[in-house]
Protein backbone atom coordinates (compact mmCIF):
# COMPACT_ATOMS: atom_id res chain seq x y z
CA UNK A 1 0.00 0.00 0.00
CA UNK A 2 3.16 2.76 0.66
CA UNK A 3 4.20 2.00 -2.66
CA UNK A 4 0.39 2.71 -4.01
CA UNK A 5 0.80 6.45 -1.69
CA UNK A 6 4.48 6.94 -2.91
CA UNK A 7 3.84 6.59 -6.50
CA UNK A 8 0.81 8.62 -6.09
CA UNK A 9 2.85 11.28 -4.42
CA UNK A 10 5.29 11.79 -7.01
CA UNK A 11 2.91 11.73 -9.87
CA UNK A 12 1.24 14.66 -8.01
CA UNK A 13 4.48 16.45 -7.37
CA UNK A 14 5.16 16.23 -10.89
CA UNK A 15 1.79 17.96 -11.79
CA UNK A 16 2.62 20.17 -9.32
CA UNK A 17 5.74 21.59 -10.68
CA UNK A 18 4.48 21.53 -14.07
CA UNK A 19 1.49 23.82 -13.15
CA UNK A 20 4.49 26.26 -11.04
CA UNK A 21 6.30 26.60 -13.86
CA UNK A 22 3.49 27.11 -16.57
CA UNK A 23 2.62 30.29 -14.59
CA UNK A 24 3.15 33.32 -15.96
CA UNK A 25 5.27 35.71 -13.40
CA UNK A 26 5.94 39.11 -13.70
CA UNK A 27 8.77 38.74 -16.07
CA UNK A 28 7.04 36.49 -18.51
CA UNK A 29 7.12 32.90 -17.72
CA UNK A 30 6.50 29.56 -20.00
CA UNK A 31 2.94 29.82 -20.53
CA UNK A 32 3.83 33.01 -23.24
CA UNK A 33 6.34 30.38 -25.26
CA UNK A 34 3.33 28.20 -25.35
CA UNK A 35 1.90 30.37 -27.87
CA UNK A 36 -0.94 31.81 -26.17
CA UNK A 37 -3.21 29.03 -26.87
CA UNK A 38 -4.98 29.12 -23.25
CA UNK A 39 -4.89 33.15 -23.54
CA UNK A 40 -6.90 32.71 -26.96
CA UNK A 41 -10.13 30.29 -25.65
CA UNK A 42 -10.10 31.06 -21.99
CA UNK A 43 -8.83 34.70 -21.38
CA UNK A 44 -5.67 35.93 -19.66
CA UNK A 45 -7.25 36.21 -16.38
CA UNK A 46 -8.86 33.03 -16.32
CA UNK A 47 -5.94 31.20 -17.45
CA UNK A 48 -3.87 32.36 -14.28
CA UNK A 49 -7.23 31.75 -11.84
CA UNK A 50 -7.36 28.29 -13.57
CA UNK A 51 -3.46 27.45 -13.09
CA UNK A 52 -3.57 29.00 -9.07
CA UNK A 53 -6.28 26.74 -8.49
CA UNK A 54 -4.71 24.20 -10.09
CA UNK A 55 -1.69 24.89 -7.67
CA UNK A 56 -3.87 25.02 -4.48
CA UNK A 57 -5.43 22.11 -5.45
CA UNK A 58 -2.17 19.52 -6.62
CA UNK A 59 0.14 21.06 -3.87
CA UNK A 60 -3.14 19.88 -0.81
CA UNK A 61 -3.43 16.87 -2.67
CA UNK A 62 0.33 16.17 -1.86
CA UNK A 63 -0.30 17.05 1.59
CA UNK A 64 -3.62 14.83 2.21
CA UNK A 65 -1.47 11.87 0.36
CA UNK A 66 1.91 12.51 3.09
CA UNK A 67 -0.50 12.18 5.83
CA UNK A 68 -2.76 9.61 4.63
CA UNK A 69 0.54 7.55 3.49
CA UNK A 70 1.46 7.46 7.60
CA UNK A 71 -1.58 5.28 8.70
CA UNK A 72 -0.35 2.41 6.50
CA UNK A 73 3.20 1.89 8.28
CA UNK A 74 3.74 -0.58 10.06
CA UNK A 75 3.50 0.12 13.79
CA UNK A 76 5.57 -2.88 15.28
CA UNK A 77 9.05 -1.82 17.33
CA UNK A 78 10.86 -3.55 13.91
CA UNK A 79 10.85 -2.42 10.11
CA UNK A 80 9.54 -4.39 7.51
CA UNK A 81 13.07 -5.89 6.54
CA UNK A 82 13.51 -7.59 9.71
CA UNK A 83 11.05 -9.90 8.91
CA UNK A 84 12.91 -11.12 6.54
CA UNK A 85 16.40 -11.30 8.17
CA UNK A 86 17.77 -13.96 9.02
CA UNK A 87 20.83 -14.49 11.86
CA UNK A 88 24.26 -15.52 9.87
CA UNK A 89 25.06 -19.07 10.04
CA UNK A 90 28.49 -19.85 11.86
CA UNK A 91 31.04 -21.99 10.04
CA UNK A 92 33.14 -24.27 11.76
CA UNK A 93 36.23 -22.41 10.70
CA UNK A 94 34.80 -19.81 12.80
CA UNK A 95 34.31 -22.22 15.74
CA UNK A 96 37.94 -23.31 15.97
CA UNK A 97 39.46 -20.30 15.88
CA UNK A 98 37.21 -18.78 18.86
CA UNK A 99 38.52 -18.65 22.04
CA UNK A 100 36.65 -20.50 24.75
CA UNK A 101 35.41 -18.77 27.45
CA UNK A 102 36.23 -20.08 31.04
CA UNK A 103 33.06 -22.03 33.00
CA UNK A 104 33.45 -21.02 36.15
CA UNK A 105 33.53 -17.91 37.99
CA UNK A 106 37.07 -18.20 39.76
CA UNK A 107 40.10 -16.16 38.56
CA UNK A 108 42.92 -17.79 36.99
CA UNK A 109 45.81 -18.68 39.11
CA UNK A 110 48.92 -16.56 38.08
CA UNK A 111 51.94 -18.09 37.23
CA UNK A 112 54.69 -18.76 39.83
Amino acid sequence: MLYVFGTLIILASIILGLIILIQNPKGGGLSSSFGGIGNQLMGVKQTTDVLEKGTWLFAGIVAVLCLTSAVFIPKTGSSASDKYYEAPATSPATKQNSVPLPQNNTQPQPAK
